[in-house]
């Protein structure tokens, strides 16, 4: 389990790209549009191919995407030699279609495809890299990078005898990953057409299921934040094949001009609910903070702001709740339960007014994508979908407060005295550990580093760590000793970090934002 916690977060390195390049094809499509804005975007014009230029540059990685997770998984999963990892990975998904290719040029009939068709004309078959190969979307990506760094960490130290010396480390570990191909695309060429199949009958099932189907996603992308397996809820649907072959994040998009055009009902022309938690990051995340600071005493409220302002707005805007989240979630479960249930609930009444799209971001993410391309013509949805949007924030709002306060519940700045008082660095270290002033004030001055040393610290020292990785917001260790560990008290004072989660010997450190740059000066130190 702690395996595939590791691995679903991992997945988040190339998803935070997909960002961006959404964003940017969003913009395009939007100054495209002269419905929108006039002759200026009518094509032929200057504006017109500047704007054709940009977007073909934001297309770069949806076009790729299986080459972004064959190279983003080493980064997070390799324990050792990041970078050569990543090389190996990259070389040895080549040759995996490589070998595709040839299987399917020389017995076409065997497996039921002709490359020497036209690949535009072929179901199921896409080219990578130049290589006509099947399409596994990132399912044959995540596969192939999952075996190179298994190969990876356990022969990347092997020692050769001296004459073939010049084979050990990446060499070695491309040498096996090649012969490895070799039964795998034989399988894969064999079983990936009747997957194929699974895949079009389970988006059926999905069809049929209707907004039951709809909650239940919702539902279980956030109630499975904690563990960290969400990922594995949205990515299959965002970047494929759970909905549609492609993902519906490069299907959406895709189609974002048409849909701008088109005067027929959203949900027609994209008859898909899923991927719209974004909506429960802006209005229910929106409520929550609201909730949090007006049940603290009027006293303590300048300081719950500083507190709750950022986190509120890093996940309106940004997309990015756990800074909110955990805020709660350590102190009160069941809220993060409710959390879930009225996020779920919000979404399918949405959905059942016609809200559909990609809203899997915070603010800006769905007013690029959604909101500034499609207002022209389907802008009484999306006033819809405020007006629900505002009301279960209120609901949220409502529901928090009288919880908090019902219960007593001791988030930061609702006890009086010292639980109240955001301590530096500083005091936090004299009052814990008993050091002096002088050794207090022993800091390298770079947060990065600083927060490295203390999580080192609390989390047993350098030898009690077996190996780390993060995602987005934690940074995620394995630990020898889980008794070693500090509670969630030392990692959350002086807001050093937003919390901990321990499941055995794998603890989550939740670090925010700037997790990247604290594992690498952690890895430093190690």
């Amino acid at each position: 389990m702690n395996s595939i916690k590791r691995f679903g977060s991992a997945m988040i390195v190339p998803v935070l790209l997909f960002a961006f390049f959404g964003i940017i094809v969003g913009l395009a499509t939007l100054f495209k549009n002269p419905n929108i804005m006039g002759d200026i975007a009518a094509e032929g014009t200057m504006w017109h191919s500047i704007w054709t230029i940009i977007e073909s540059g934001g297309w770069t990685i949806f076009d790729h995407m299986e080459l972004a997770f064959v190279i983003g998984l080493p980064i997070s999963l390799a324990k050792k030699a990041q970078a050569r990892a990543t090389l190996a990975a990259i070389m040895i998904y080549l040759v995996f279609n490589n070998y595709i290719n040839a299987i399917l040029t020389l017995w076409p009939e065997a497996f039921g495809v002709d490359l020497t068709q036209d690949i535009e004309n072929l179901q199921g078959v896409k080219e990578i890299a130049g290589i006509a190969t099947l399409d596994t979307n990132i399912v044959g990506a995540i596969l192939i990078s999952a075996i190179v760094i298994w190969i990876h960490n356990r022969f990347y130290d092997t020692k050769l005898p001296e004459v073939l010396g010049i084979f050990q480390g990446l060499s070695f570990v491309v040498i096996i990953g090649f012969f490895a191909m070799i039964p795998l695309a034989f399988m894969v060429a064999f079983i990936w057409p009747y997957v194929q199949g699974g895949i079009s009958s389970l988006q059926g099932i999905m069809m049929q299921s209707g907004y039951i189907g709809v909650w239940i996603f919702h539902f279980l992308e956030r109630i499975l934040i904690p563990t960290g397996l969400h990922h594995f809820i949205y990515t299959p649907f965002e970047f494929g094949p759970a909905a549609v072959d492609e993902g519906l994040k490069p299907y959406w998009i895709s189609d974002l001009t048409e849909y701008s055009n088109s005067t027929a009902p959203l949900n027609e022309l994209y008859p898909y609910g899923f991927l719209l938690q974004g909506n429960i990051k802006v209005f229910g995340c929106l409520g929550i903070g609201l909730a949090m600071y007006f049940s603290t005493p009027k006293e303590n409220r300048k300081k719950m702001l500083a507190l709750v302002l950022p986190a509120t707005a890093t996940a309106v805007f940004a997309g990015i709740t756990e800074p909110l989240e955990f805020t709660f979630l350590f102190i009160a479960p069941y809220l993060f339960l409710i959390h879930a249930i009225l996020g779920a609930t919000m979404i399918v009444i949405m959905n059942m007014f016609g809200v559909v799209g990609l809203m899997g971001g915070g603010l800006i993410d769905i007013a690029a994508i959604n909101w500034i391309p499609l207002a022209a013509n389907h802008g009484n949805v999306y006033v819809t979908q405020i007006i629900i949007g505002l009301i279960f924030m209120a609901i949220y709002f409502i529901v928090f407060k009288f919880l908090i306060e019902k219960f007593d519940i001791p988030l930061p700045g609702r006890k009086s005295g010292t639980d109240a008082k955001l301590y530096t660095k500083n005091d936090y270290r004299e009052k814990k550990n008993g050091q002096n002033s002088a050794e207090a004030k022993n800091s390298s001055g770079n947060e990065y580093e600083d927060k490295a040393i203390y999580y080192l610290k609390g989390l047993g020292g350098q030898e009690n760590i077996k190996d780390v990785t993060n995602c987005a917001t934690r940074l995620r260790v394995t630990v020898n000793n889980p008794e070693l560990v500090k509670d969630n008290d030392y990692f959350t004072s002086d807001q050093m970090a937003h919390g901990l989660a321990k499941s055995g010997t794998n603890v989550q450190v939740i670090a925010g934002l700037s997790v990247p740059q604290i594992r690498e000066y952690f890895e430093g130190l190690l």
